[in-house]
């Protein structure tokens, strides 16, 4: 009898934990807009140290542009906004497990990704780019021969320097943003994958020392949400739409991009904006 309840128990507990591994493997549940505004709050995955796309201030604020677009998003919506800051290689895993409904993130438009994540329209404009020693005769990339590059692990930069170094070069990968500069500036390594803003980073930690070598791809940048989405991707492009028109990108733009906001394309190849 005893052993019979054991093995009943036993079972039991395996059924439990493989519910459990189920869940946490499956798809997660699809998230819309009328289920968002019923909770009364958009969970957002954003980066936490990549000014100034996203970063939290020393009063332990989020911040960016990133940020207000995610703000602005919650408000037409009527909802609160809680951000969830996110390292670049678990970003797209925050939002297929479900802890995140959407990313404003710093979300590079690449092909691969859009096989694991449905894209917006793209709101901002980037490029990668490769950051070494003013006094450095980096012009092509057989010049990078030899060098030691350092790049936040699983970003856009990654994959350009891994793609355009020569063997020669020594890569190394780091967790985020924030550590991939402080390398560079600690002597770690001695040039840097990253984007077109990370010079002003750079810049305050090594004044007057580094410049932009070479641009490897020109980028734009999407949010986020789970592939088949569709009533949550088509709320976001249409916001999108609204503050391209009445200025409210621009208003961001000029906080905290000081360029113009650029043309943007209607389509990019193998990156769908809109939900199937």
């Amino acid at each position: 009898m005893l052993k019979s309840m054991l093995t009943r128990r036993n079972a039991m507990l395996c059924a439990a934990a493989l519910a459990t591994v189920i869940g946490l493997a499956g798809p997660a549940a699809a998230v819309t807009p009328e289920e968002i505004k019923a909770r009364g709050k958009l969970i957002v995955g954003i980066q936490g140290d990549n000014p100034p796309w996203g970063f939290v201030t020393s009063a332990g604020k989020q911040d960016g542009l990133d940020a207000d677009v995610a703000t602005l998003y919650a408000k037409e919506l009527g909802v609160d906004v809680e951000f969830v800051p996110l390292e670049v290689n678990n970003r797209i895993p925050a939002l297929t497990t479900g802890r995140v409904d959407v990313l404003f993130a710093t979300m590079a438009m690449l092909p691969d990704r859009a096989k694991a994540v449905q894209f917006s329209k793209p709101y901002v404009a980037n490029a990668i780019v490769l950051i070494g020693a003013k006094s450095a005769s980096i012009k092509s990339n057989a010049d990078m021969a030899n060098l030691t590059i350092g790049v936040a692990k699983g970003a856009a930069q990654d994959t350009q320097v891994t793609k355009n170094a020569p063997p020669s070069a020594t890569i190394r990968r780091f967790d985020g943003d924030a550590a991939s500069v402080q390398a560079l500036a600690s002597g770690q390594v001695q040039a840097l994958g990253g984007n077109i803003f990370y010079m002003d980073r750079v810049e305050k930690a090594r004044p007057g020392e580094f410049e932009n070598k070479l641009e490897f791809q020109k980028l734009y940048n999407g949010a986020c949400t789970r592939l088949g989405e569709k009533e949550i991707n088509a709320s976001i492009n249409a916001f999108i739409d609204k503050i391209k028109a009445n200025g409210e990108l621009k208003k961001i733009y000029d906080k905290w991009m000081k360029v113009p906001v650029p043309e943007f394309p209607e389509s990019l190849e193998g990156i769908p904006f809109s939900a199937n």
